[in-house]
């Protein structure tokens, strides 16, 4: 199997601009000690990327309305209890997945 060069250098390049932002922030500021209030402010930043997730996927749209999706709901209680147990994002997430793969298996 041969591949264009032109599909590889977009393959390469995509993956360095998803990267190169991901990366140098860490590199950055592995070496500066931050403030306490950007420390603080920065704890936060999981709790809303958590529950921005969380919100999008037990809501629904349709038409004009909002509608609960009662498999994410039923799944999210026991996961939510496990994350504060465990305190384990890995944990957490393979909890998750298993969960809702039993959920739909089942039902």
């Amino acid at each position: 199997m041969s591949i264009n060069t032109y599909i590889l250098m977009v393959i390469i390049g995509c993956a360095l601009v998803t990267m190169i932002p991901r990366v140098i922030p860490f590199l950055v500021v592995r070496n500066i000690s931050l403030p306490e209030p950007v420390l603080k402010w920065l704890s936060y930043v999981p709790v809303c990327i958590l529950t921005a997730l969380v919100v999008k996927d037990c809501m629904i749209q349709s038409n004009d309305s909002l509608k609960l999706n009662w498999q994410a709901a039923v799944v999210l209680i026991p996961t939510l209890l496990i994350a504060l147990k465990t305190k384990s994002l890995s944990v957490t997430v393979i909890s998750g997945v298993v969960l809702m793969a039993g959920l739909r298996l089942w039902v």
